[in-house]
């Protein structure tokens, strides 16, 4: 069952990718997401279709660039945050120690990436609720750092959103999100986990949608075109 279920995860953030892009307004630092959008496309297609691959040196390669593709654009949602409270007008935020202090963590949520996981990592076969993947021979003993790092600045941009812009989409899909990733549900299946992702992303694109909607609506308001 988890094929079909990754399967739809790669369309349902294809779909998000697509909307992100056609709704684009500025390319800025929440463009990011379309890449996160992208790698997410391919890391629930490779779940979806590893049996059909098949064991061997493609899946393996496939499997591994999955990992990476992690550790590269997952920290980018660190700039996400800061370019979502400044487009929000949070003032503390245009400062240049902000940019500053995000930039370094979304570099030390990498570095930390690399040293705990990508470092020395060895992938073994692994099959699960009809899912054939490689994952690494090394079983995690908690939640990844950098996954905590990242998931500390979404929550700081989300309180500061729904607080002083009104915004609540962003703190609302990172509780979800943080929640999710503490619980192992007993289900015959391992893409919960996923579900809760899958939330964490669509809640960030509303999010930019409608923060850039604002920005550009008033500065229509602002400065109308006459005919």
């Amino acid at each position: 069952m988890d094929p079909y279920i990754f399967g739809a995860f790669a369309l349902a953030y294809l779909g998000l990718l697509v909307w992100i892009l056609k709704k684009q307004r500025f390319w800025a630092l929440m463009s990011v997401l379309a890449a996160v959008a992208l790698a997410l496309v391919y890391d629930n297609g490779i779940l979806a279709i590893g049996r059909l691959i098949g064991e061997g040196a493609l899946l393996e390669g496939l499997s591994l660039a999955r990992f990476w593709l992690h550790a590269l654009v997952t920290p980018t949602l660190i700039l996400f945050s800061l370019g979502a409270m400044r487009r929000a007008g949070i003032e503390w935020a245009q400062k240049s120690w902000a940019a500053l202090l995000f930039w370094a963590a979304a570099i030390a949520a990498f570095v930390v990436e690399f040293i705990t996981v990508l470092k020395g990592l060895k992938l073994e076969k692994s099959e699960s609720y009809g899912v054939l993947s490689y994952s690494s021979a090394e079983e995690a003993s908690g939640p990844p750092a950098m996954i905590l790092i990242v998931l500390a600045a979404l929550l700081v941009a989300g309180i500061f959103l729904a607080w002083k812009a009104g915004s609540w989409w962003m703190l609302i899909g990172t509780v979800a999100m943080t929640i999710g990733s503490m619980f192992n549900p007993d289900i015959p299946s391992d893409a919960a986990t996923n579900l809760f992702e899958l939330i964490l992303i669509a809640s960030l694109a509303v999010t930019k949608v409608k923060l850039e909607d604002k920005a550009t609506g008033s500065a229509e308001a602002a400065d109308p075109v006459r005919e």
